[in-house]
């Protein structure tokens, strides 16, 4: 079977690729910045988000390659996915029933990753129906 897919999708995943190193970068390089920003208490230990943003930055890498053929490196787009999905669920528990997290760390969802749901969904959309989930 021969992989054809919308230019869109490689082009969406450079976009995340890029995105989430620069973030990654941002973070690991300025940790505390975001926190001011928000107007947020400061980090008492900022080496645990450094390890996010390094992260991050990774999962932008993983982007970038499968940028070259998505449905052949779809695994890596299902990764990326459920992280986008667990981090808001993670997220709404924290705020709302554990009440231990500030509203405004909320700010992070909006594009690292709310925005990625409809293109990522929509990549492993397009791998179901051609492939069936095959691992090649």
């Amino acid at each position: 079977m021969e992989n054809t897919y919308p230019n869109w999708m490689s082009t969406c995943l450079k976009l995340a690729a890029v995105y989430n190193i620069l973030w990654g970068a941002w973070v690991v390089i300025w940790p505390h910045i975001f926190f001011e920003w928000t107007g947020m208490p400061p980090l008492q230990h900022p080496t645990i988000w450094q390890g996010t943003g390094m992260i991050v930055g990774v999962y932008g890498l993983g982007y970038w390659w499968a940028s070259y053929n998505p449905l052949k490196h779809w695994p890596i787009v299902a990764v990326g996915f459920l992280g986008k999905i667990f981090g808001p669920l993670g997220f709404l528990f924290n705020y709302l029933v554990l009440k231990e997290i500030p509203f405004q760390f909320s700010y992070t969802l909006y594009t690292n990753d709310l925005i990625w749901w409809v293109p990522f969904f929509l990549i492993l959309q397009r791998v179901h129906t051609e492939t069936r989930w095959q691992l090649r």
